[in-house]
């Protein structure tokens, strides 16, 4: 095979093809035929930033338009649209930045994204793209918030929350990271106001247990798990023995345990600052000091809350524990209102916060679980605590009765006896709380609400919607703890759509992450004007097959979705209750400082950013989206090469080469060929093919595209040697197209441009995709049993054709040989073809 200088040009061909696929639609989602399967892959909805798109969110883009791509060519009518999540804190604090308007920037960078995506080559449905601030989806939120409103879901309460100076609103519990902003990152305080939630709550049973049905990324799933916060355990009165006034009466705490095996370790009781009882029960000599202690922690953050050494004060009353002893009882801001029932039973030996505090207030640890008999050699012993909580399981001692029990047996046993005293009853509490929606901003969805002085909350008619979002050229927070629109008098007058008289419109705004808890919904019906979308289509294309996105949202979207998609359901909206069975998650991409060789994460803030033209400009789509599929698996962690004094890195060069080879290899015409070659050629050309065939669809299928791409790569090369043995061959003509149609979703330009070059019809996008034959696989592979002395250890595949040596090695390299010798010294290795690997130590 010859190889002439390529004229390879991708910039010609991807400036044309772009405009080819515009004008032909080639990428608009078809109405599925009868019987025709569909898929619906779907991007997280993204926020257009100011700062364009980094190769990094390639990571996440390209992958899942080579999901789109394979889903096509294997027959199925395909949903991959894009649209811009634009209302919200994020758009209006990058406006305020920049001198305009959100509307302005965020339609400006919201072009800017499609602008760069499609350059990469992703093939979206751009026909369905909307952004969130349109009014005709937002309107949708309203409609859906009255309907949360009419079932209970949405209300109105006063309540401490986190506050935001800097951005001059409230924040939910998701919204804050280490104590301070997502957004700004400036420190977070609390304040009592009245704001609107969202009863998440009423789901918390469905959200938790219903995590064993997804498919997703293990640590999503705990970070889900542990947010949600489900935990079976007894609720126990304890009478108080002393009241504020030094006399007895009928005030009962009612604490929240998990381990009722550590009940005779109690000694001390905890109330949050802001339980009902905290101040009600303090003496007189104290109640100055409880009152301003509680005042004085409730400006505190939960996250400062929490990691802060646990500090309190004591009331001045006890309580008396069901086995008659009586304990103090404290107020201390670790113990959270809104977990259990706001407070615990302290048990210093046994949990590491409780210890804390015992030792600050020098108040009696009493171990009573003990480490298991077979630790200690017999007899249950009690554990040192004197440095540190025993927090493990054990053996019950110092428990009266209930000696000698293990934890989990003593649980039970403990829990029977509460019952049947009446002093207690098993119930299950989360740590999940009401989603937190209403925003003192501008940039939102107006919430559908009227306060009237006679009627009180009344909401808007159905029929009015949308209550749009008026302009407001200075939309900034004023200051005053309220949103701008409440200084638009044409907007905050209204009249009572009950009663007709004088009312006043409510002023905050939805948060943006109701906009993003549907948004999948209404792709699939985005242009209808009478519904949020026809349920006929939904059912058709929901839920999603393929969700793809970081793990940054898995205590706020992806769950704020799932309630959505639930409460939807029982709306009677949607026949499903999870949107996303299916969510795969793409690591991080660092960059690697060329001077000083350190690595870091790519952002803006760090002034590492490479965008996506800038490489394309150098090399093309095809060669980044490659590059960015080749550099690792999909889910990992990796480091993008910055390029040093002109210096290409070495893979992404290599990338560029390969299909600089494949372009050439199809310069080679049938007419080249050797008609007197053996078939023995012809035989192995094929089979290489569907091996190939069948290595690249099981990758593609795990999105292991890095491997995919190695497939490939050999075979390219076997194509080549093939070509240059035997020329251009009857079965080198039809691997080649085989080559070309598994390369056409990673790249999508060039296999485009040689499909039309050596003359096939339509759009090789259109394609269907190859088939192997599992007869040409099986007839040249062979299992092996590896065996250890005798002993079989491990199975290896091999071709048939695999020399002795290289059997030998690849058995010495089997994981399960690898763990079975522990680097004891091999004697021999004794190969029976066909059968057998005998590894003699």
């Amino acid at each position: 095979m010859s190889h002439p200088e390529s004229d390879y040009d991708p910039w010609r061909i991807e400036a044309r093809l772009h405009k080819r696929w515009a004008e032909e639609a080639t990428y608009r989602t078809p109405e599925p035929g009868r019987g025709q399967p569909t898929f619906y892959c779907l991007d997280f909805f993204p926020y257009p930033s100011g700062a364009g798109l980094s190769v990094g969110h390639g990571r996440n883009y390209v992958p899942s338009d080579v999901v789109a791509r394979y889903q096509r060519m294997q027959g199925k009518a395909v949903l991959h649209p894009m649209g811009w999540d634009a209302f919200g804190l994020p758009a209006e604090n990058e406006a305020m930045k920049q001198g305009v308007h959100p509307a302005e920037s965020t339609a400006r960078y919201a072009a800017n994204y499609r602008r760069q995506l499609t350059l990469l080559g992703c093939s979206y449905d751009w026909e369905r793209e909307f952004s969130s601030s349109d009014f005709a989806y937002y309107r949708w939120n309203q409609a859906f918030f009255l309907a949360l409103y009419r079932r209970g879901l949405a209300y109105r309460a006063a309540a401490p929350v986190n506050w935001c100076e800097s951005c001059q609103t409230v924040l939910a519990a998701e919204e804050i990271e280490a104590g301070a902003c997502w957004r700004c990152h400036q420190p977070v305080a609390r304040r009592r106001r009245m704001q609107w939630y969202i009863r998440v709550t009423a789901y918390a049973e469905e959200l938790s247990t219903c995590l064993a049905e997804l498919d997703w990324p293990e640590h999503i799933l705990a970070m889900q798990e542990h947010w949600i916060g489900r935990h079976e355990g007894l609720e126990i009165d304890l009478p108080v023995a002393d009241r504020c006034d030094g006399g007895t009466g009928d005030d009962t705490i009612t604490v929240f345990t998990t381990r009722a095996d550590t009940l005779f370790g109690v000694t001390f009781v905890v109330l949050a600052p802001e339980h009902p009882l905290a101040e009600v029960l303090a003496t007189p000599s104290r109640r100055e000091e409880v009152r301003s202690y509680i005042e004085r922690v409730g400006q505190r953050s939960e996250v400062e809350r929490h990691t802060r050494e646990p500090e309190g004060v004591y009331t001045g009353a006890r309580v008396v524990l069901p086995q008659g002893v009586q304990v103090p009882v404290y107020v201390a801001a670790y113990v959270l209102a809104d977990y259990g029932t706001g407070a615990v039973m302290g048990v210093p030996a046994h949990d590491t916060r409780d210890h804390a505090f015992a030792k600050r207030y020098d108040l009696p640890i009493h171990p009573v679980i003990a480490p298991p008999t077979s630790e200690t050699g017999g007899q249950a012993q009690r554990p040192d605590v004197s440095t540190e909580a025993f927090t493990a399981p054990g053996i019950l001692v110092a428990s009266g009765e209930f000696d000698g029990m293990a934890s989990e047996e003593a649980q039970g046993a403990i829990t029977a006896w509460l019952e049947g005293e009446g002093v207690a009853c098993r119930t299950v509490h989360y740590r999940l709380r009401d989603w937190l929606v209403s925003r003192q901003r501008y940039w939102g969805t107006p919430i559908p609400i009227v306060h009237c002085p006679v009627c009180g909350e009344v909401p808007v008619e159905e029929a009015d919607l949308p209550v749009m979002l008026p302009p407001l050229p200075d939309y900034r927070p004023r200051g005053d703890g309220r949103s701008p629109l409440a200084n638009m008098r044409d907007f905050v007058e209204t009249s009572c759509p009950r009663c007709g008289g004088a009312a006043e419109r409510e002023t905050d705004t939805l948060t943006g992450f109701v906009c993003s808890s549907w948004y999948y919904m209404r792709f699939t019906d985005p242009r209808n004007a009478a519904e949020p979308f026809g349920r006929e289509k939904a059912r058709r294309w929901l839920p999603v097959d393929l969700y793809i996105g970081g793990a940054e949202h898995a205590i706020g979207h992806l769950l704020y979705s799932r309630f959505w998609t639930k409460a939807l359901a029982d709306e009677g909206w949607v026949d499903f209750r999870e949107p996303f069975p299916v969510l795969r998650s793409q690591g991080v991409l660092h960059a690697r400082d060329p001077e000083t060789g350190s690595i870091e994460r790519m952002s803006k803030s760090k002034g590492n950013v490479v965008t996506p033209e800038s490489v394309i400009d150098r090399y093309g789509a095809d060669v980044t989206r490659m590059h960015l599929l080749f550099m690792g698996p999909f889910e990992a962690n990796t480091v993008w090469e910055v390029e040093a004094d002109g210096v290409t890195p070495q893979h992404i060069e290599g990338v560029r080469r390969f299909l600089n080879r494949v372009w050439m290899l199809c310069d080679v015409l049938a007419a080249d060929g050797n008609p007197d070659e053996s078939e023995g050629a012809e035989r192995e050309i094929t089979r290489a093919a569907h091996r190939t065939i069948k290595a690249v669809t099981e990758q593609f299928k795990e999105m292991h595209y890095n491997t995919a791409i190695s497939a490939l790569m050999r075979f390219l090369s076997e194509l080549e040697g093939h070509c240059q043995q035997s020329g251009a061959t009857p079965g080198f003509m039809e691997a080649r197209l085989v080559l070309l149609k598994l390369l056409a979703p990673p790249a999508p330009f060039i296999t485009e441009a040689l499909w039309e070059r050596l003359g096939m019809a339509g759009s090789i996008h259109h394609a269907r995709w190859p088939v192997w034959e599992p007869a040409l696989i099986r007839a040249e592979e062979v299992e092996l049993a590896v065996q250890i002395n005798g002993r079989t250890r491990e199975h290896i595949t091999v071709e048939v054709d695999t020399d002795e040596a290289q059997v030998q090695a690849l058995a010495l390299a089997a994981p399960g040989i690898v763990r079975a010798l522990k680097g004891t010294p091999v004697q021999r290795v004794v190969v029976v073809s066909g059968r057998l690997v005998n590894i003699v130590v």
